[in-house]
């Protein structure tokens, strides 16, 4: 009896370690790699580390993900493809670094006149619901976000009428290009990175961008007007994905709890883009900066110059196969509902 009492101990212990190792072996988290261009000193960089130590939290330990802002993993343009190819297993950067590899999420760039970064960040996740774009098919979208209303920002000329820009190099890209063509301006293509040198150097003489980069990335010291047309304010599209492999290895509760993190930062994002815009105007005004507003007439002029760069929106979209004006219609009734002051949507706060 004592043999038999003895050898059930020694087994139970057995099966105790064997367990523990067991569990020890579930519990190894799952390390990740994240990929971001924005400098760790940008609000958005901030909130994308938060992001990531929320997860942690959330998540027990069990997901836990190194950051690597400013470039250091993967270039801005190169982003995408290197969450694709496993370079990162998280990216964030700009859909419009890569022209024609999102023809129909480029809608958020066009010169719509999108009113605030909270709003177009809420169509852009609208219409990527409602049109499930196979554009972004290849890796699991976490979430998209926008700035708020961007405007030509100039160096040594203020710009208050199209003839203004004749001659002058704006940086800018895909529909804003067209756009800057469209008034009169000369489009030069650079990542933002490269904007505070290239206005310095006077490779550009000016550039498109939300009223937030002023301080965000601190371009008021190197511009000195800004050209406020609502008019044709546009919003710029950002991606926040993962490597879908990664993604379906990981445990259904966790998938659960990341979602319901992402459904919180979106609405951080889009808040956070319109109280940095805010701070822009404080910091550019600070440096003697002139914030121009633009006649109403002229706000026209500008409205009705841009419609071809709308205009190939639509065709080009829609000779692919792809919803082009359905995706317009229905951009275009968003930003009605604002104008009518009856927009709401889950992706704002105490929206539904």
């Amino acid at each position: 009896m004592k043999k038999m009492s003895l050898f059930f101990l020694v087994a139970m212990i057995g099966i105790a370690f064997m367990s523990v190792g067991a569990g020890n072996a579930q519990a190894d988290p799952v390390k990740l790699t994240y990929s971001c261009f924005f400098p760790p000193t940008h609000i958005q960089s901030k909130l994308t580390d938060a992001w990531c130590k929320e997860v942690e939290k959330r998540t027990g330990g069990q997901v836990q993900i190194s950051y690597y802002p400013g470039q250091t993993l993967t270039k801005a343009a190169q982003c995408y493809d290197g969450v694709v190819e496993g370079l990162s297993d998280i990216g964030f950067s700009i859909l419009q670094y890569t022209p024609g590899r999102f023809p129909l999420m480029d809608v958020i760039n066009l010169p719509v006149g999108v009113p605030s970064g909270e709003v177009a960040t809420a169509i852009i996740n609208e219409v990527n619901d409602k049109f499930q774009p196979k554009e972004l098919s290849d890796t699991k979208v976490m979430y998209l976000h926008s700035h708020g209303p961007g405007f030509i920002h100039t160096k040594d000329k203020p710009i208050l009428k199209m003839e203004d820009l004749k001659g002058i190099k704006i940086r800018s890209h895909g529909p804003t290009a067209e756009m800057i063509k469209c008034l009169g301006g000369t489009p030069v293509a650079l990542p933002m990175p490269e904007l505070y040198q290239s206005l310095q150097k006077g490779v550009v003489q000016g550039g498109v961008f939300p009223l937030e980069s002023n301080k965000g990335w601190r371009l008021a010291e190197v511009t000195h007007y800004v050209s406020a047309c609502f008019s044709t304010g546009y919003g710029l599209g950002f991606f926040v994905v993962m490597n879908k492999d990664k993604w379906e290895k990981l445990p259904a509760d966790v998938k659960k709890t990341i979602e319901a993190i992402n459904q919180e930062w979106i609405i951080k994002h889009g808040q956070a883009w319109d109280e940095s815009d805010f701070k822009g105007v404080q910091f550019l005004l600070e440096k003697g900066n002139t914030l121009n507003g633009i006649d109403p007439k002229e706000a026209e002029r500008r409205q009705k110059a841009v419609q071809p760069v709308i205009a190939s929106y639509e065709k080009n979209v829609t000779a692919k196969g792809l919803p082009g004006k359905e995706v317009l219609d229905f951009v275009n009734q968003r930003l009605n509902d604002v104008a009518q002051g009856k927009f709401t949507s889950k992706y704002i706060a105490g929206g539904k």
